[in-house]
């Protein structure tokens, strides 16, 4: 891949860490572009592909752990989806101090538009590779963490 300013990026050497993360900000940067078309960024996208994937409410509590971020970032973020009309807010009927993020037909809609775009940037990425290739950057990356 190439830097913004067009210079070529080696991953030889010293700069390998750096092609990892050059490589997932490019990548980062192709969802994010894709998701922009439909009207979704990365973090609404997660956000309703959580509550899809839940098949019922979730309590902001349950979404943020999902997400892997600070319950006061889940509020803004679902404040965001419900203004765009994608989730709506139900009380919980376990604690009637706590409300659930409820995913909407339009929420559904704009999720299942979001996969599509995503999916497209992920076969674009593995035709680019190619099987092998995936298999060992998988391998690769999985030992790092």
């Amino acid at each position: 891949m190439n830097q913004a300013d067009g210079a070529a990026f080696s991953p030889s050497g010293a700069n390998f860490t750096m092609s990892i993360l050059h490589a997932a900000h490019a990548i980062e940067d192709r969802i994010e572009k894709a998701l922009d078309g439909v009207g979704l960024s990365i973090a609404k996208h997660s956000a309703l592909t959580q509550l899809q994937e839940a098949g019922e409410p979730l309590t902001l509590s349950q979404l943020a752990e999902r997400l892997s971020c600070v319950r006061s970032n889940i509020t803004q973020l679902v404040d965001r989806l419900e203004a765009d009309g994608f989730v709506r807010r139900v009380a919980d009927p376990d604690d009637r101090r706590s409300v659930r993020a409820e995913l909407t037909e339009l929420g559904a809609e704009k999720q299942s538009a979001g996969a599509a775009e995503v999916a497209k940037v992920h076969g674009d990425i593995a035709d680019r590779l190619g099987s092998s290739d995936i298999g060992g950057l998988e391998s690769a990356l999985s030992s790092l963490v």
